[in-house]
């Protein structure tokens, strides 16, 4: 029986039996017995029983082709073309071929493998622009882009740095978006932290976009937006995490993550090209305080359906572990306010820190205390988080300042402003003897609980240095347990690489030292090290199914805020504002006649910062004859007073160097007169 059968199945066109193996199993696709034996056949009897039996040979392979479609679709390219058509003509294709068919033999298969490689190639990439938040700790801000539509993620700002004398605030620089401003789609912010929204109402004054985040975020937003008179004319969407938008081609869902504050939320961002997902701000914190976990599963499940890339918080990316829970630090206050014995009690904290400020109302509600708020910043985001539920207390355990006056010490908690040392902080005022309402005694007792972030460190301990001197015992060391971070270590963070298993990875938030750490552990986890992206501010980062590059850039940098002046102060105003803080400044001033180029008064020399003018006489007196030698020397060569002021300039900053080896800011005015 197998022998009558033998040889089915042959394909004139192909070059030996290999390719006519039949399944390995009957079962794997429902084939006759008899089929099996194919494979024991040499190409010769299976030619001969082809021969012999034509419609045999016929109906057999059709069933196989028929069965093998069925079963195996991504196999009917290497036997009978594309589609339909192949099964059409499938029983055609075992006929024996002409001369000139074996001469040009067909090529189906290696012209679809070329057309599915020029389609890839022509694949539109999804960009994702960082314009901060890469290579320094703030302003944290991410556009997505593709095609014709904008997202944007988060609009953080950044405080300023020791060297940027006078600054209020750093923002990104907005030229790409106000640029692009008709491709915007929406803003989605992550949570209420400073470093996401403080640069919002500044971004809304030149792009009125539509701004969706959780409940709480948009109170905070709101009264930022108040504050700037821009509230009216905003568009404030609030959703909930789990929640889906749709922004232009991209779909955009919430995730619950824990953070130090109560609404944080990761981002599925679902593109033409594939899922991005954006962690913001996270850690996993088994017991939170308000008893919302993160979202695990949702990770997991966005995995499982595949994620092109992810955008991971980088901020603890050195440190080993896990983040301990935030509950411990509320453990930590029982013990301290019990160490605390009859003394006042006062505890700096971030004002944005609601679940920190939560457990403060608990302990003392449970030691019998008021509660006092101090700093502006604190009273906003206490009042707002207390009116939208956020925090929960008796309606008698806050009390304001006058009243608290009249308390014993024993009685009083205040919870104030100034963690990080900040000048104008109600903290550093306290310590400095400033403050209007609170003076510090020796009968307080001081719990700084937060770390300074870097840069602020000195702040922090001249703050601690100066209450100390005071006699104030102050509580301020991270292994009290005083306070925990709101950010993932790598434990964490490799548990999200492990759920979301991303193609290509991309740190985010952080110094460079933190994206490192983070593209090292994600390589760890399996991730090519090809596959990892540090960006860099204005560095597009280009995306397809399976490529990534950052080849272009987009305008991007700081922009500082001094005052009401947004941008208007740069590197040669810092410039001069550090030569001034360093050299001090000096102004010669002298008066001409305008007919003549004769001095008519002065020249007059003032000093500022520079020296001590009633000990300088000698030295400001040389100066006037510089200054007189000068002015000669330029009007005999004619009266273009640019020329005059550059030279009074030019040879006052010689002499000063040569006595004093310093160079102050000079500034030269020449009055001209018409007698």
């Amino acid at each position: 029986m197998p022998e009558k059968n033998n040889g089915a199945g042959k394909n004139p066109r192909s070059k030996g039996p290999r390719q006519l193996a039949a399944p390995k199993t009957n079962s794997d696709y429902g084939f006759p017995q008899l089929i099996d034996s194919f494979a024991s056949l040499d190409s010769k009897k299976i030619t001969e029983k082809l021969s012999k039996e034509p419609k045999r040979e016929k109906k057999l392979t059709t069933e196989l082709f028929q069965k093998k479609d069925e079963a195996k679709p991504q196999r009917k390219s290497r036997f009978l073309g594309q589609g339909k058509k192949g099964q059409k003509n499938a029983p055609k294709a075992l006929e024996q071929p002409s001369e000139q068919e074996k001469e040009k033999p067909k090529k189906a298969p290696e012209k679809k493998k070329s057309n599915r490689s020029t389609s890839s190639k022509k694949q539109e990439p999804v960009k994702i622009i960082p314009l901060g938040g890469l290579g320094e700790i703030g302003k944290n801000m991410t556009l997505i882009e593709y095609k014709n539509d904008i997202v944007i993620i988060d609009c953080g700002l950044a405080f300023p740095e020791d060297e940027m004398l006078g600054i209020d605030l750093v923002i990104p620089d907005f030229t790409y978006v106000v640029k692009n401003r008709d491709k915007v789609r929406g803003i989605v912010i992550t949570h209420g932290h400073e470093d996401h929204i403080g640069a919002l109402s500044y971004l809304l004054k030149e792009v009125n976009a539509p701004v969706y985040s959780a409940r709480l975020t948009i109170g905070l937003v709101e009264g930022k937006l108040k504050e700037a008179g821009i509230l009216s004319d905003s568009k404030l969407n609030v959703i909930k995490a789990g929640d889906k938008v749709k922004l232009g081609c991209m779909m955009v869902e919430f995730i619950n993550v824990n953070h130090s504050i109560p609404d944080s939320c990761a981002l599925a961002i679902k593109t033409p090209v594939g899922t991005l997902i954006h962690t913001g701000d996270f850690k996993i914190d088994l017991t939170p305080v308000d008893g919302v976990m993160i979202d695990l599963a949702r990770f997991g499940e966005l995995g499982n359906k595949g994620v092109l890339a992810l955008m991971s918080d980088s901020t603890n990316a050195e440190r080993p572990g896990s983040t301990p829970s935030e509950r411990n630090v509320g453990s930590t206050f029982e013990t301290l306010f019990q160490r605390a014995g009859d003394r006042r009690i006062i505890i700096a904290s971030f004002s944005s820190n609601i679940h920190r400020i939560q457990q403060i109302f608990d302990v003392a509600e449970r030691y019998n205390r008021k509660v006092v708020v101090s700093g502006r910043s604190m009273e906003n985001v206490v009042s707002i988080a207390k009116d939208m539920g956020y925090l929960k207390l008796k309606p008698d355990t806050m009390v304001e300042i006058d009243k608290a006056r009249n308390l014993p010490d024993s009685d009083i908690v205040i919870i104030t402003t100034g963690s990080q040392g900040e000048p104008m902080s109600a903290l550093t005022r306290m310590a400095k003897g400033e403050h209007r309402k609170i003076t510090v005694t020796q009968h307080d007792f001081i719990i700084i609980s937060a770390t300074p972030i870097p840069g602020n460190e000195k702040l922090v301990g001249k703050v601690i240095n100066d209450l100390m001197q005071m006699g104030c015992e102050v509580i301020y060391e991270d292994t009290m347990g005083i306070h925990v971070s709101g950010h993932a270590r790598r434990d964490e963070i490799k548990t999200i690489i492990g759920l979301t298993k991303p193609k290509f990875f991309i740190p985010v938030h952080g110094e460079f030292k933190h994206l490192a750490k983070n593209r090292e552990l994600a390589v760890e986890m399996g991730i090519p090290y090809e596959n990892i992206v540090v960006g860099d501010i204005g560095r597009v980062i280009e995306l397809t199914s399976n490529s990534v590059k950052m080849q272009t850039s987009v305008p991007a940098g700081a922009v500082m805020v001094d005052g009401s002046g947004v941008g208007d102060v740069g590197s040669v105003v810092l410039k001069d504002r550090k030569a001034l803080s360093e050299d001090g400044l000096v102004v010669a001033t002298v008066v001409l006649n305008h007919k003549t180029g004769e001095i008519l008064a002065g020249p007059e020399v003032v000093s500022r910062g520079f020296v001590y003018v009633k000990e300088s006489g000698e030295l400001l007196d040389g100066a006037k004859e510089v200054c007189r030698q000068a002015v000669n020397s330029a009007v005999g060569k004619g009266r273009e007073y640019a020329n005059i002021k550059l030279a009074i300039k030019e040879q006052l900053g010689s002499y000063f160097f040569s006595k004093t080896k310093r160079r102050p800011v000079i500034v030269s005015v020449v009055h001209d007169i018409k007698l």
